[in-house]
């Protein structure tokens, strides 16, 4: 369910969004679809591993107001190694409000938080 807290003028705090219409942001949408890749993953992989959004590729499509329902879809389309390509659709109770491809990298926590502390010590 779309509320307030979805709609652009709450998304951050850059002024650039505050006097924007109450509607569901693209940032939420883009969120929402790659949740939805997130939880269907879940069963599929080890307590050690998560994944992680490496490329989105969206059309946003139509508005969706505040109080409206709101549906993801998704499917997987392809697996090279690691790396995962979604189809990704997003309606709301009128309609189609966005699609696209969304990609995953499956990553293991541990290495990749270690990586993570090098690249942040490096600066």
């Amino acid at each position: 369910m779309v509320t307030a807290a979805h709609a652009v003028p709450q998304v951050g705090h850059w002024p650039g969004f505050a006097d924007m219409p109450q509607v569901f942001a693209t940032a939420m949408m883009i969120g929402f679809m790659e949740q939805t890749c997130i939880q269907a993953l879940r069963p599929y992989l080890t307590d050690s591993q998560r994944t992680v959004g490496t490329r989105v590729d969206m059309n946003h499509v139509a508005a969706t107001a505040v109080g409206m329902k709101v549906v993801a879809q998704v499917e997987l389309v392809e697996v090279k190694g690691k790396s995962l390509t979604f189809k990704v659709r997003c309606s709301d109770d009128a309609g189609l409000i966005g699609e696209g491809m969304h990609q995953r990298a499956i990553i293991d926590v541990q290495r990749f938080q270690e990586r993570l502390a090098s690249r942040a010590a490096a600066v």
